[in-house]
């Protein structure tokens, strides 16, 4: 293990510097790391203050908007956040926190040069720790998930799971097995929330509109199957409102049921525990979240369901110098009557939770009082599809074209950057004048394959394109399950 150089107060004569470590790149860290870069402005010019950022990747993905990356509504690159770009007076870096010690103020960090140094891991120094990893999908030992489940989580799993619905219309156009082609034909999407209600509505309209181009599939022939343990769906907008989304998507030929699990996907044939069985060649799996592993790597207290315990500050229980927020964070309801109530871990508490959180760090340094964080939730909005939706805010119920709207309007007003929110309405506009795009490009999971056959004369050993007719591919919309967006987003 390689401990990195510590910045503090090195250099003899000058004073020591307060460094802080933001874990994790997505809506708490990012927000947390802009807001604390324009509140510490003087001190990091002066040198007295130093934020670094770790984080898996060099962007923050807006989940809200995978669905309409995958249908092809958003291109994939508008849909990410550039860190770089965003946080340019903090430290970025791209890796993985391990474990962290906070008794010692340190953080173990695997980069992408780990490996290739064969060093060992980074050990990073720090003063002040803000703990936002995020969380990942929260998987069932249900038997061949981890073979054949597709997750959709990461825009990578969007895009790639795009690909692989259009090249599952272009295998049963192609094939002369009939039961090729119905298991081509019929997708599964298991879990009732945001994340799989918004992708199966998107894509069930992509689907829909693409099937026009091949000479002999219908609509109809697609059939699409939402799996859901509860009775009901989008439970975050109501009852009525989730009662009048089953109605719209069934009014769309989707089997939509309720009160039923995903007991076996193996061999590629999706059992329920109704009893029904359906070839599948496509498995999604968004049925929640749980904490990011590293929690479970640091001495910081845990409640149990593994997540930090934190005051109403928005700081750890317990200890000093140790912040979190968001779904790595047990932060109290303040606005609840319910004793005990928790914020819910999705993005509505979580970019507001960031401006509290900021504050207080930049408090605590500064010797100022801190402020708690308190916020009535206001409501969900979410689309089923183009130009539908259901929403409950503030007390009001919308449907159909209003809450579809309202949808897009709050998410464009929440995507950071003016950048984004140009190019994003830039988008919506060409694709209200102009049709659908229909290409698949699932070759880019491959690119070196096309070479790779060329240069050594047989079948690449990472796949090609047409390797799906055979078997399961290696790429992305096929490794297992390994996050779903399943809170709410909320206005």
């Amino acid at each position: 293990m390689v401990k990195a150089a510590n910045t503090r107060g090195t250099t003899p004569g000058t004073p020591p510097r307060t460094r802080i470590l933001v874990v994790g790149g997505g809506y708490v860290g990012m927000y947390t790391a802009l807001r604390l870069q324009r509140k510490l402005k003087p001190e990091l010019e002066r040198g007295e203050a130093e934020i670094v950022v770790v984080a898996p990747d060099p962007y923050m993905t807006y989940q809200p908007f995978l669905p309409e990356a995958a249908a092809g509504s958003i291109s994939p690159r508008h849909v990410v956040v550039p860190l770089r770009r965003v946080l340019g007076r903090c430290t970025i870096v791209i890796g993985e926190a391990k474990a962290v010690d906070h008794a010692k103020r340190t953080a173990t960090v695997t980069t992408l040069a780990t490996e290739e140094e064969g060093a060992g891991a980074v050990e990073i120094t720090y003063d002040e720790l803000v703990i936002a990893p995020g969380s990942i999908s929260r998987t069932l030992p249900v038997p061949g998930l981890a073979d054949f489940g597709i997750g959709f989580k990461t825009v990578e799993e969007a895009i790639g799971l795009r690909n692989h619905v259009i090249e599952q219309m272009d295998i049963a156009s192609s094939t002369r097995d009939p039961a090729i082609r119905d298991a081509a034909l019929t997708f599964v999407f298991v879990g009732g929330g945001y994340a799989g209600v918004e992708a199966l509505a998107e894509l069930e309209d992509m689907a829909r509109y693409t099937s026009r181009y091949y000479h002999n599939l219908k609509p109809e022939d697609l059939k699409w199957i939402l799996v859901e343990a509860q009775g009901r769906i989008l439970p975050e907008v109501g009852e009525q409102m989730g009662r009048y989304a089953v109605r719209e998507l069934r009014a769309r030929n989707i089997d939509v049921r309720l009160e039923t699990r995903l007991d076996s996907c193996e061999d590629r044939v999706a059992v329920l525990s109704d009893g029904s069985r359906f070839p599948t060649r496509t498995l999604v799996w968004t049925a929640g979240v749980k904490p990011a592993p590293v929690l479970a790597t640091t001495d910081l207290p845990l409640n149990e369901r593994g997540r930090l315990k934190c005051n109403a500050r928005l700081a750890v229980e317990g200890v000093e110098h140790a912040w979190a927020a968001g779904d790595a964070a047990a932060v109290p309801d303040l606005t609840s009557d319910e004793p005990g109530a928790e914020c819910a871990p999705n993005a509505q508490h979580a970019v507001r939770q960031t401006k509290v959180l900021a504050e207080n760090i930049v408090a605590s340094l500064r010797g100022a009082p801190m402020q708690e964080y308190a916020h009535k939730y206001a409501g969900s909005v979410a689309s089923l599809g183009l130009h539908k939706g259901v929403a409950h805010v503030y007390g009001r119920k919308l449907k159909g074209y209003p809450a579809w709207l309202m949808h897009r309007a709050y998410h464009l007003s929440r995507v950071p950057t003016l950048n984004r929110k140009a190019r994003v309405l830039a988008e919506w506009t060409l694709s209200g004048l102009f049709k659908r795009e229909i290409v698949s490009l699932g070759s880019l999971e491959h690119p070196r394959a096309e070479f790779e056959l060329a240069a050594g004369g047989g079948r690449p050993a990472n796949g090609s394109k047409d390797q799906s007719a055979a078997g399961p591919k290696e790429g992305p919309e096929e490794q297992s399950a390994d996050g779903s967006p399943d809170g709410p987003k909320g206005t």
